[in-house]
């Protein structure tokens, strides 16, 4: 059937009167040039800020002989006969043109939906390059516009930035997941909404890893055996590891093939401060909220972070949990109690931890406690300090990290109960951490929250414009508000909440200083003096 139907628009006799014009149609504005070439025909609002092109300067392209329309808000420039652009990034949509006698006509027929999808994602990719955070959203809503899928734009961002991680998955992935729930839960309230769980979790994705070179993965492919993949990432042996997630990638293997060993090994170390686990638990809903068409690129970045991640439990400070672990034996009898471990160093948390492990339900609430009750007496005050050692470089995310790591022990060890030892006792090492850096006479009184169902949905709409410049600030917004919501969901009648929810109130409403000009010298100078 034939897609082209020219409709009369103008007279030319009038356009070479005036030199330009703009006719509406079909609910489009469409501006008229006449060159020397002939006849042009475009979008009157230029893609970038909507501006009228009619106002714009028509020149001549000196290489080609083409005509060039510059719009003179912001000298973007587009050449009116290949349709290229020539300054600035989105596409400017033209229009054919055909004269018949006097008569101008246009085919204003929109393109078919697969092009105008396939278009949306070039140029959204395209956009990745210099970060243009406003051209990702246009592409984004012209993608549903055009009838596509807006996730689609997450699949594919995971696809090119996955390999431009040199150290593996970072927080944009593990962010996309609750981003995704946010969409499901409030997409419907607002389109922007919508958008906006789309669009930051792209961006977010954008920064991490495009203005970064590609670090390629290895290609060997080797049988796939669990066992031996834990194995390869106890050795730090990335090579290895790729192989064999290859081999079950090629084997078909799902990722109910490979949760288990990548659990295992996340939660065989205290690990990248807790990030290991808390991505295993974000990859499985990632593949859940994607589709299978996400597993092989989420693996291998999730693979090189776990061999990447730093073994916490071998430093001095975390030595106890080696032995802590050995000693587990699931028998003690005493119940667990979260005031039991508050202001406890990490050994003694551990030994707590030990003579409570007949009961892990309980000791998990316990430790979910102390871990919000360290949050909610933060010493906030360290946060600006400018004469302290390197040890006191903590802020607010230090402590974030409490509740989001539980959240993923909880969902990693429900799965897997063999491995709620190890998430116990981890628990425990980042409540015994964090002890060192509270305020125990801050008043919290102001923090306490009475209706944990509205603060609920009054803090997640407004993550929707939390106006934070840097993504690491936002996406922890998100990922601790997406595990209070998951924990109070999980046990509403639990000890802890009270506390939790004054925590995270307390978080999301602090400010948090990013830059250490003073701080960073003092160290830095300190630093140098020491190395003799």
């Amino acid at each position: 059937m034939e897609r082209v139907r020219f409709q009369k628009v103008a007279s030319l006799s009038e356009l070479e009167t005036r030199g330009r014009m703009v006719v509406k149609l079909d609910g489009k504005q469409i501006v008229l040039f006449k060159g020397e070439q002939g006849v042009h025909a475009c979008n009157n609002r230029c893609p970038h800020e909507g501006y009228p092109l009619v106002e714009g300067k028509i020149s001549e392209d000196h290489d080609t002989g083409h005509c060039v329309l510059t719009c003179n808000w912001h000298n973007w420039k587009f050449d009116l006969e290949s349709g290229d652009t020539l300054v600035g990034g989105d596409s400017l949509r033209r229009y054919p043109v055909k004269l018949d006698g006097d008569a101008i006509l246009l085919d204003l027929t929109d393109p078919p939906a697969e092009e105008g999808i396939e278009k949306a994602l070039t140029n959204l990719k395209d956009s990745f390059r210099l970060h243009q955070y406003d051209r990702m959203a246009r592409e984004i809503a012209r993608l549903e516009k055009s009838g596509g899928d807006p996730l689609e734009a997450v699949r594919r961002s995971i696809h090119w930035t996955h390999d431009h991680l040199e150290y593996g998955m970072g927080h944009a992935y593990a962010a996309t997941a609750d981003w995704i729930d946010l969409r499901t839960r409030y997409g419907g309230v607002d389109p922007a909404f919508g958008l906006v769980s789309v669009l930051e979790p792209v961006g977010h994705m954008a920064w991490d890893g495009l203005r970064h070179p590609a670090y390629p993965y290895p290609n060997e492919v080797r049988p796939f055996d669990a066992e031996a993949l834990v194995e390869a990432i106890e050795e730090e042996d990335e090579k290895a590891a790729i192989a064999i997630v290859r081999g079950g990638l090629a084997h078909g293997l799902g990722w109910d093939a490979f949760e288990a060993p990548l659990a295992r090994a996340a939660l065989a170390h205290y690990a990248g401060f807790g990030h290991a686990a808390i991505y295993v638990m974000k990859v499985g809903q990632l593949v859940a909220q994607l589709g299978g068409g996400v597993l092989e690129p989420l693996l291998l970045s999730l693979t090189r972070l776990l061999v990447y991640s730093s073994r916490e439990d071998l430093i001095p400070e975390f030595r106890g949990y080696a032995p802590a672990l050995k000693a587990w034996d699931g028998k003690g009898v005493e119940r667990a109690h979260w005031q039991d471990f508050v202001g406890l160093s990490v050994n003694r948390a551990l030994d707590q931890c030990n003579q409570a492990s007949s009961n892990v339900a309980a000791l998990y609430d316990a430790l979910l406690g102390v871990l919000s009750w360290n949050m909610l007496y933060f010493d906030e005050s360290l946060g600006i300090q400018t004469e302290k050692s390197v040890t006191y470089n903590v802020n607010w995310l230090d402590f974030t990290h409490g509740l989001t790591f539980a959240n993923a022990v909880r969902g990693i060890c429900g799965r897997y109960p063999e491995l709620w030892p190890q998430g116990l006792l981890q628990m425990a090492c980042f409540a015994g951490r964090n002890a060192a850096y509270l305020d125990k006479d801050f008043n919290a009184e102001p923090w306490l929250v009475n209706d944990p169902d509205a603060f609920l949905r009054l803090e997640e709409e407004g993550l929707f414009d939390h106006g934070e410049f840097e993504f690491i600030i936002s996406c922890h917004k998100v990922k601790v508000t997406a595990a209070l919501r998951a924990e109070y969901e999980h046990n509403p009648g639990a000890d802890w909440v009270q506390l939790a929810f004054a925590a995270v109130n307390r978080y999301l409403h602090s400010p948090m200083k990013r830059r250490h000009a003073l701080r960073t010298a003092k160290q830095s100078l300190n630093f140098v003096r020491a190395e003799g």
